[in-house]
């Protein structure tokens, strides 16, 4: 991740990996240690395959995606000795993000976020970090970690010598970085309608883009809040031995988290306003018809006074008999239409 003052931009390597092909229920072992490394692939149906077990000195991380039933779960995870709160929260799909201390392991819980059409989605990641294992959990397949398995396929050195602290960081990094790409989708989106605002030729859907927004913020900031409490517990106090060694890459990413919540911040007060800034415009634009429409009216009133008048059938009415009359009075009524019509232009009523 940068760690440069300038805004952190998405780019192709941040984006998640397809999963078309990618298995609903699987279960991806990645082990190492100083002198080794190997990953492995378990697919998963109605039972969990056996999983090779980590020889001494090994990290072992195991990345659970579609084990959703509670009796696998406590099995796979019984030689680990986890929680069955833990196991509860894991299972759950309404988490917000949350971290417990359980002595020997720490329970981390997260939400990212993807669009799908115009619509916001989330889904639920959850960490646990040992000191010798890392077990991360999905409901689905997301994409989210698939990169960075295959960057450590890839340069296994780079990981050999790394504890399982700098490895669950490198997954709330990427955790992180998937808020960028969100953030991204969303201000673009708050663009194109404040683009669209003034138009003549706006879609009437869009007070409910707006609203669409207004609730995509408030979701990203529910979520954001607490993450960043997260990172700001892991990185500024000691209250985690087995991340001790990784504060100050945490740090990082905790500077990102508050570089992504400033980010929403300035965008939510702009959707705030768009929807004032809407109405305003609609309600002037109404105004500007409503003129017009009076303008019209003012014009037609006297000339209906005119034809009124003459189109009473009394027997006495001398202009009636006039040779001229009728060009008189439709000279009358030009030369009315253009007076109002200089009066109104010179008011700037037109």
């Amino acid at each position: 991740m940068n760690t440069d003052n300038q805004q952190h931009i998405p780019d192709q390597t941040l984006l998640r990996s397809d999963t078309a092909d990618a298995p609903a229920c699987a279960v991806h072992q990645t082990l190492y240690s100083a002198g080794s490394f190997a990953q492995y692939d378990y697919p998963a149906g109605a039972g969990l395959p056996e999983i090779r077990a980590a020889a001494t000195g090994e990290t072992n991380w195991l990345h659970f995606v579609g084990v959703n039933d509670a009796a696998l779960l406590r099995h796979a995870l019984a030689p680990y000795g986890i929680h069955d709160l833990v196991v509860e929260d894991i299972l759950s799909r309404k988490q917000r993000p949350k971290i417990e201390d359980y002595g020997s392991y720490i329970f981390i819980a997260a939400q990212v976020f993807h669009y799908t059409g115009n619509r916001l989605h989330y889904d639920q990641v959850y960490l646990i970090v040992g000191q010798n294992f890392l077990l991360s959990f999905q409901q689905k397949p997301l994409g989210l970690f698939s990169r960075l398995r295959e960057r450590m396929g890839a340069n296994p050195q780079d990981m050999l010598h790394k504890n399982t602290a700098f490895l669950a960081y490198c997954l709330l990094d990427r955790i992180v970085d998937d808020y960028f790409v969100v953030l991204e989708e969303f201000n673009n989106r708050v663009e194109t309608i404040d683009k669209a605002l003034f138009k003549d030729n706006t879609r009437g859907d869009i007070l409910g883009r707006i609203h669409r927004l207004k609730r995509d913020a408030v979701r990203l900031r529910r979520t954001l809040l607490p993450l960043r409490d997260i990172f700001y517990r892991l990185a500024m106090r000691d209250e985690f031995a087995v991340f001790k060694d990784s504060a100050l890459y945490l740090r990082d990413v905790y500077d990102h988290t508050m570089q992504l919540i400033e980010s929403l911040d300035a965008s939510r007060d702009m959707v705030f306003s768009m929807m004032d800034v809407f109405l305003s415009f609609q309600s002037n634009r109404m105004n500007q018809q409503m003129r017009v429409l009076t303008v019209i009216t003012i014009i037609f009133m006297p000339l209906t006074v005119l034809t009124g008048i003459y189109g009473m059938n009394f027997d006495y009415m001398p202009e009636l008999r006039w040779h001229y009359g009728y060009f008189m009075l439709l000279g009358l009524m030009a030369l009315i239409i253009a007076g109002l019509l200089v009066y109104f232009y010179k008011r700037k009523w037109l």
